[in-house]
């Protein structure tokens, strides 16, 4: 196993137990920049568990998880985040009485502390940030609304604008399209595509029509192992993944 390795996201060997049942087994899993990777697989299959592992919610019983080299094993969540780490929710967890720039402007890392958050003051360099954002995720011209009153779709992509804010160089994402009409499915696509340059994104999805529209490679996980690899017209005509879709 080296140490140095030129993947941003390299996991080697990664394995967890919980109560003595292997939710995810010796797992190898290498990301590149601009990469945008999707995980699917049947229920059960460890997918939430990889990123629960990743961003340090969940401790892996063995195996390496290294990010730009650095190991992220062991470190507490918060300094996975600012290594450069971005994860959104299945769920949105936006804050439904601020308005959509309000709910970008918090998201700016040096409002993070609570010293950070008295001693900040809207600076320019902020405000053209949040702009930016809202442009990326089609909100541009609702950055006065209150998240409350934000759609579905617009509120996970406000969740996006959230992480996009941080600037990270890996952003991992649970099911962004769940819930959405094909208009914001079909939006989310291309918002996705679009911001993969300068980072890779890690996506873990069901719409398997949704995945091949985006996805640059798809890795299949099942009983916490990976059955498959490749882009999403292989994996859909490996005779292993066939069998465990349909056989479900």
């Amino acid at each position: 196993m080296s140490n140095n390795t030129d993947f941003l996201l390299a996991i080697e060997d990664l394995s967890v137990s919980f109560d003595g049942f292997k939710a995810v087994d010796s797992l190898n899993l290498y990301l590149e920049q601009d990469e945008l990777r999707v995980i699917i697989g049947p229920n059960g299959a460890g997918k939430t568990t990889v990123l629960d592992m990743i961003c340090g919610k969940t401790r892996p019983t063995e195996g390496s998880i290294r990010f730009r080299n650095r190991e992220l094993v062991g470190l507490p969540e918060h300094q996975i985040v600012r290594a450069g780490v971005g994860r959104k929710f299945q769920t949105p967890s936006i804050y439904e009485n601020l308005t959509v720039f309000e709910n970008l402007e918090v998201s700016y890392p040096k409002g993070r502390s609570v010293l950070g958050s008295i001693a900040f003051t809207r600076s320019a360099d902020v405000v053209d940030r949040i702009h930016k954002v809202g442009e990326d995720i089609f909100l541009k011209d609702h950055l006065e609304v209150e998240g409350a009153y934000l759609s579905h779709g617009q509120k996970q992509w406000l969740e996006i604008g959230m992480l996009l804010m941080q600037e990270p160089e890996l952003m991992m994402l649970d099911e962004p399209v769940a819930g959405m009409g094909p208009v914001e499915r079909e939006q989310t696509a291309e918002l996705l595509k679009r911001i993969t340059a300068g980072r890779a994104i890690l996506i873990i999805e069901h719409d398997m029509e949704f995945v091949s529209r985006i996805a640059s490679k798809v890795t299949v996980l099942h009983l916490g192992k990976i059955l498959a690899e490749g882009t999403m017209d292989q994996v859909r005509h490996d005779p292993k993944v066939i069998e465990v879709y349909l056989g479900h």
